[in-house]
Protein backbone atom coordinates (compact mmCIF):
# COMPACT_ATOMS: atom_id res chain seq x y z
CA UNK A 1 0.00 0.00 0.00
CA UNK A 2 0.94 4.07 -0.23
CA UNK A 3 3.52 4.54 2.01
CA UNK A 4 4.91 1.48 2.79
CA UNK A 5 8.61 1.45 3.03
CA UNK A 6 11.31 -1.72 1.81
CA UNK A 7 14.27 -2.01 4.41
CA UNK A 8 16.36 1.29 3.84
CA UNK A 9 14.24 3.04 1.18
CA UNK A 10 12.81 6.35 2.69
CA UNK A 11 9.32 7.00 3.34
CA UNK A 12 7.96 10.03 1.91
CA UNK A 13 4.55 10.32 2.93
CA UNK A 14 2.75 8.10 6.02
CA UNK A 15 1.72 4.83 5.56
CA UNK A 16 -2.42 4.80 5.64
CA UNK A 17 -4.82 1.73 5.07
CA UNK A 18 -7.11 2.57 2.23
CA UNK A 19 -10.38 2.27 2.32
CA UNK A 20 -12.45 0.08 0.09
CA UNK A 21 -14.12 1.87 -2.20
CA UNK A 22 -17.68 0.33 -3.88
CA UNK A 23 -20.53 1.68 -5.75
CA UNK A 24 -21.90 2.56 -2.91
CA UNK A 25 -19.37 4.86 -1.70
CA UNK A 26 -17.32 5.79 -4.47
CA UNK A 27 -18.49 9.10 -4.49
CA UNK A 28 -17.24 9.74 -0.90
CA UNK A 29 -13.96 8.73 -1.70
CA UNK A 30 -13.21 10.46 -5.09
CA UNK A 31 -14.98 13.40 -4.73
CA UNK A 32 -12.03 14.98 -3.83
CA UNK A 33 -10.79 14.72 -7.67
CA UNK A 34 -12.94 17.68 -8.20
CA UNK A 35 -12.15 19.18 -4.97
CA UNK A 36 -16.09 17.93 -3.12
CA UNK A 37 -17.02 16.54 -0.05
CA UNK A 38 -19.54 14.63 -1.31
CA UNK A 39 -22.33 12.22 0.82
CA UNK A 40 -25.84 11.27 -0.04
CA UNK A 41 -28.89 12.94 0.44
CA UNK A 42 -32.14 12.09 0.05
CA UNK A 43 -34.42 13.93 -3.00
CA UNK A 44 -37.50 14.07 -0.83
CA UNK A 45 -36.68 15.47 2.24
CA UNK A 46 -33.43 16.98 1.73
CA UNK A 47 -31.86 14.77 4.49
CA UNK A 48 -27.91 14.21 4.26
CA UNK A 49 -26.87 10.44 4.62
CA UNK A 50 -23.46 9.62 6.07
CA UNK A 51 -22.28 6.18 5.95
CA UNK A 52 -24.14 6.08 2.53
CA UNK A 53 -27.35 3.50 2.43
CA UNK A 54 -29.63 3.23 0.27
CA UNK A 55 -32.80 4.16 2.23
CA UNK A 56 -33.08 7.64 4.20
CA UNK A 57 -33.02 7.62 7.60
CA UNK A 58 -35.59 10.20 7.94
CA UNK A 59 -38.48 9.58 5.64
CA UNK A 60 -37.31 5.81 4.43
CA UNK A 61 -37.21 7.28 0.51
CA UNK A 62 -34.78 5.36 -1.81
CA UNK A 63 -33.96 8.23 -3.79
CA UNK A 64 -30.72 9.57 -2.78
CA UNK A 65 -28.16 10.82 -4.97
CA UNK A 66 -24.41 12.28 -3.99
CA UNK A 67 -24.04 15.83 -3.31
CA UNK A 68 -21.47 18.00 -2.53
CA UNK A 69 -21.45 19.32 1.11
CA UNK A 70 -19.85 22.52 1.62
CA UNK A 71 -16.34 20.67 2.84
CA UNK A 72 -16.50 23.24 6.24
CA UNK A 73 -16.61 21.90 9.84
CA UNK A 74 -15.71 21.81 13.68
CA UNK A 75 -14.03 19.84 15.57
CA UNK A 76 -17.06 17.69 17.74
CA UNK A 77 -14.59 15.53 19.64
CA UNK A 78 -11.10 14.53 19.02
CA UNK A 79 -7.97 12.92 20.51
CA UNK A 80 -4.33 12.91 20.43
CA UNK A 81 -2.57 10.08 19.78
CA UNK A 82 0.78 9.42 21.27
CA UNK A 83 1.13 5.71 20.26
CA UNK A 84 2.65 4.46 16.88
CA UNK A 85 -0.22 2.78 15.86
CA UNK A 86 0.49 2.44 12.25
CA UNK A 87 4.19 2.53 10.75
CA UNK A 88 5.61 5.48 9.55
CA UNK A 89 2.85 8.02 10.87
CA UNK A 90 4.73 9.47 13.29
CA UNK A 91 2.55 10.88 16.39
CA UNK A 92 1.26 13.00 17.93
CA UNK A 93 -1.59 13.04 15.58
CA UNK A 94 -5.04 14.26 16.02
CA UNK A 95 -8.16 11.86 14.90
CA UNK A 96 -11.44 13.93 15.56
CA UNK A 97 -15.35 13.78 14.65
CA UNK A 98 -16.29 16.85 12.71
CA UNK A 99 -19.76 18.28 12.32
CA UNK A 100 -20.57 19.64 8.98
CA UNK A 101 -23.06 22.62 9.56
CA UNK A 102 -25.24 21.25 6.56
CA UNK A 103 -27.01 19.03 9.34
CA UNK A 104 -27.12 18.24 13.11
CA UNK A 105 -25.58 14.99 13.01
CA UNK A 106 -23.66 15.35 9.68
CA UNK A 107 -20.14 14.05 11.07
CA UNK A 108 -17.16 12.05 10.16
CA UNK A 109 -14.20 10.64 11.68
CA UNK A 110 -11.01 12.04 10.46
CA UNK A 111 -7.45 13.64 10.83
CA UNK A 112 -6.83 17.34 11.98
CA UNK A 113 -3.76 18.44 9.74
CA UNK A 114 -2.11 21.75 9.37
CA UNK A 115 -2.06 22.50 13.23
CA UNK A 116 -0.07 21.18 16.63
CA UNK A 117 -2.06 18.73 17.79
CA UNK A 118 -1.84 20.63 21.12
CA UNK A 119 -3.54 23.70 19.28
CA UNK A 120 -6.86 21.68 18.20
CA UNK A 121 -9.71 22.16 20.53
CA UNK A 122 -13.12 21.53 20.73
CA UNK A 123 -15.79 23.80 18.64
CA UNK A 124 -12.33 24.74 16.18
CA UNK A 125 -13.78 25.66 12.84
CA UNK A 126 -12.04 23.68 10.11
CA UNK A 127 -12.25 22.62 6.48
CA UNK A 128 -11.89 19.89 3.95
CA UNK A 129 -8.19 19.21 2.29
CA UNK A 130 -7.11 15.81 0.44
CA UNK A 131 -4.63 13.91 0.63
CA UNK A 132 -4.71 11.76 -2.53
CA UNK A 133 -3.25 8.38 -2.54
CA UNK A 134 -2.62 5.99 -5.26
CA UNK A 135 -1.69 2.18 -4.95
CA UNK A 136 -0.84 0.64 -8.20
CA UNK A 137 -4.13 2.43 -9.91
CA UNK A 138 -6.13 2.45 -6.74
CA UNK A 139 -6.97 5.83 -6.39
CA UNK A 140 -8.73 7.77 -3.32
CA UNK A 141 -8.93 11.09 -2.35
CA UNK A 142 -8.85 11.10 1.99
CA UNK A 143 -10.82 14.10 3.18
CA UNK A 144 -8.77 15.34 6.07
CA UNK A 145 -9.52 18.77 7.71
CA UNK A 146 -6.61 21.84 8.26
CA UNK A 147 -7.81 25.23 10.20
CA UNK A 148 -10.06 27.24 8.63
CA UNK A 149 -8.46 30.67 8.19
CA UNK A 150 -11.43 32.44 7.63
CA UNK A 151 -13.01 31.86 10.65
CA UNK A 152 -11.74 33.16 14.46
CA UNK A 153 -8.51 31.07 15.03
CA UNK A 154 -8.73 30.18 18.78
CA UNK A 155 -11.25 28.49 21.67
CA UNK A 156 -11.55 32.30 23.03
CA UNK A 157 -12.39 33.76 19.89
CA UNK A 158 -14.74 31.00 19.12
CA UNK A 159 -16.69 30.93 22.27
Amino acid sequence: MSGAASPGEAVTEPFRILPKVTPENEHFWRGGAEGELRFLRCRACRTWIHPPAPVCPACYGRDVAPEAASGRAVVHTFTVNHQPWIPTFDPPYVVAIVELPEQAGLRLTTNIVGVDPDDVWIGMPVRVRFEFRDDNGYQVWLPLFEPDPDVPSSAEEGA
